[in-house]
């Protein structure tokens, strides 16, 4: 037995890794003396992180006579553990703009960052000159789709909304920098729950008055509240006129379990 394990040590362990190293196969050179270790950079360069940590879910915009709603959750996920519940995820850019954003929230702080130091910018020009929110939606597909270029995008489905020249806008901007404009856009589970409850409302081809809008995108919070699991019961809205942008909230939807007690078998 013992000059059996003494073959086994000399002959095919010969050249093998110490305790904790790996094999080092003909050709490389993996294992680093100093470290005693294996060092990922050595082989696969720098790392990044290829999938978001920290989100926000669905969010929802609605055109109206007078001006354009949006409408989002106030949660942040850490992974599936509902970590942040009063993180507000729509924001008011200035008189003439507003923004929600979904996906990776840690990605959007920094992209705000950068529209924030726009806005004081502008307002040291005192011009009178501000940001239209075509020009913040432009932006945001040329920064999206050149860091998507890069294969390391900003994780980020964006709502860009606000009055350009006394009409209502309302566009949506995705992580790979694809954009469109539409009456009604959505992000998340909110292209599947919210969107067809919103077109039921303007199906015949009447604008929404400003009451309807904020009805429907109640009934459209609630409805993702009970269906999407990265959801909760409190959300906030940013609402653009002529008269200006106001961020009103955070509200409650209404809650009914009522349903729960027919529920059986799981």
């Amino acid at each position: 037995m013992y000059s059996h394990n003494n073959i086994f040590q000399t002959e095919l362990w010969k050249g093998g890794p110490s305790p904790g190293q790996f094999y080092n196969f003909p050709g490389t050179n993996y294992n680093n003396s100093n470290t005693g270790g294996f060092t990922a950079p050595d082989i696969f360069g720098s790392k990044r992180s290829s999938s978001p940590i920290t989100t926000g879910t669905s969010v929802i915009g609605v055109k109206f006579d007078g001006g354009v709603m949006i409408a989002a959750d106030n949660l942040v996920s850490y992974g599936s553990l509902a970590r942040y519940q009063d993180v507000q995820r729509v924001f008011k850019i200035n008189e003439k703009t507003i923004i929600g954003a979904g996906g990776d929230f840690a990605d959007f702080q920094s992209l705000k960052r950068s529209i924030d130091q726009k806005m004081v910018e502008d307002m040291c020009y005192q011009d009178d000159i501000d940001m239209k929110p075509k020009s913040l939606y432009n932006w945001l597909t040329r920064i999206l789709y050149n860091r998507r270029s890069r294969i390391n995008p900003l994780w980020l489905e964006m709502v860009v909304g606000g009055m350009q020249d006394g009409e209502p806008f309302l566009g949506h901007v995705d992580l790979r920098g694809r954009a469109y404009e539409d009456d009604v856009v959505a992000t998340g589970f909110g292209k599947h729950f919210a969107l067809p409850l919103v077109r039921e409302q303007i199906s015949n081809g009447e604008v929404l008055t400003l009451n309807q809008a904020s009805q429907v995108l109640r009934k459209c919070m609630e409805v993702l509240y009970y269906r999407d699991c990265r959801a909760i019961s409190k959300y906030s809205v940013a609402v653009s006129t002529a008269q200006g942008t106001i961020v009103q909230g955070p509200f409650e939807v209404n809650q009914n379990w009522a349903l729960a007690t027919m529920i059986k078998g799981y």
